[in-house]
């Protein structure tokens, strides 16, 4: 089973990046999805999860307002938009999945994860 997660790139400041979060060998369905990040050196932290039913969704402090996660369990796919992007967005990104309706946002909660993709934000 495998989560891969892309369109990282590189950004101005107050740009948009959409990622997206697709799964191979299973189905979302029955998952609750995460966006995590980190920077080389420092922890990885939440972003942003969403419940099986999209009716769920938690956001970290520094993504409200400004990021949104989504999910299209028919394409298989979640993403995460992401707008008014900063420098100290810069970070990989990684998303990760848990079989349950939703769990905590937190990274020990999720247990199946990505390759991340590098989002870099700078002029």
């Amino acid at each position: 089973v495998q989560l891969q997660a892309s369109g990282g790139g590189l950004v101005r400041p107050g740009g948009s990046l959409r990622l997206s979060c697709a799964a191979s060998e299973f189905t979302l369905d029955d998952y609750a999805i995460g966006w995590f990040r980190q920077v080389p050196g420092k922890e990885r932290e939440a972003v942003s999860c969403v419940s099986v039913d999209d009716s769920m969704r938690h956001y970290a402090d520094f993504a409200k307002g400004r990021f949104t996660i989504s999910r299209d369990n028919a394409e298989n796919t979640v993403y995460l938009q992401m707008n008014s992007l900063k420098p100290e967005d810069t970070a990989f990104y990684y998303c990760a999945a848990v079989r349950a309706y939703y769990h905590v946002c937190r990274p020990n909660n999720y247990d199946l994860w990505g390759q991340g993709t590098l989002v870099t934000v700078s002029s």
